[in-house]
């Protein structure tokens, strides 16, 4: 790892270190008992990366201290990221326990010392996390982890398509769906073989990448035929199937994980990529 700061283990510690603004009443939260059910949501910022372009990504993740009950907070006055929102990009659809950079918001080259606030409303309680460009929450999401030099997969919904790396990714829609209809979604996504563990692939493209598909945002339930398809050859396609409950405007995500065994997707996210689906499903 290089000197800058990386994912913490605990959200409570990033919360207390992202500037305070989560209610004090609410920090110690994450170190009381798991309980299946009944628990709040908390908004968490990971850290900043630079981009090709110049421009500058603030990646967030979720802390749901269920152990078992999926939270669904829709984009509005309890789910909103400002300033420009509500709505760009962050979930309405909460898993249980701890999710790292599920979306990044991006920001100007001349942002300066301006902040992005994601506010989360549950159970009558608020949480508020600021992100900004801290220098010492920079993060190796796409510049490559020192030492090894790894860097995310890349990933596209298209095999002659834009293509996309870390957790802003790529995103592709909006596709149509019927209520009730499978529809098929395909990846590619390849690596650059330099995660940790995969010494066999002495940094070559085509080591294995591991694909998990999420509910990212919508009104409905969504179940996957297969949640984690397999990457077929050095780089795909991998194929699912998404089922949706109800209509209206969906987003899925999947993330593809390098073989660095980071299956969690934590520490200094250099490790997988996000792929956002915008859905219409009609009746």
């Amino acid at each position: 790892m290089s000197g800058r700061r990386h994912v913490l283990a605990g959200a409570a510690g990033a919360l207390l270190l992202a500037g305070g603004a989560v209610p004090a009443a609410a920090q110690g939260v994450p170190l009381g008992p798991v309980r299946e059910s009944g628990e709040t949501a908390t908004p968490v910022f990971e850290g900043w990366y630079k981009n090709p372009d110049g421009s500058y990504s603030l990646s967030f993740g979720y802390f749901n201290r269920n152990a078992k009950e999926a939270l669904e907070i829709p984009i509005g006055p309890e789910n909103s990221v400002q300033p420009g929102g509500p709505n760009q990009g962050q979930p309405t659809h909460f898993q249980p326990r701890r999710h790292w950079g599920v979306f990044a918001v991006t920001v100007p080259a001349d942002v300066g010392d301006k902040k992005v606030i994601w506010t989360l409303v549950v159970r009558g309680r608020t949480f508020v996390i600021p992100g900004s460009l801290k220098p010492n929450w920079e993060i190796d999401a796409l510049q490559g982890e020192a030492g090894s030099g790894n860097t995310p997969p890349v990933l596209k919904f298209d095999l002659e398509g834009p293509e996309g790396r870390g957790p802003g990714g790529v995103t592709a829609g909006p596709l149509r769906a019927t209520v009730g209809q499978p529809l098929t979604l395909t990846v590619w996504a390849t690596d650059d073989g330099r995660a940790w563990r995969n010494i066999a692939s002495d940094g070559k493209p085509g080591a294995p990448v591991t694909l998990t598909w999420f509910k990212h945002q919508g009104p409905g339930d969504v179940s996957f035929s297969e949640r984690s398809p397999k990457v077929t050859g050095d780089a795909g396609p991998a194929t699912t199937t998404a089922t949706f409950s109800e209509s209206g405007d969906y987003v899925l995500r999947v993330r593809a994980n390098d073989d660095s065994g980071v299956t969690d997707a934590g520490h200094a996210q250099c490790c997988w990529t996000n792929g956002f689906v915008k859905v219409m499903v009609m009746q």
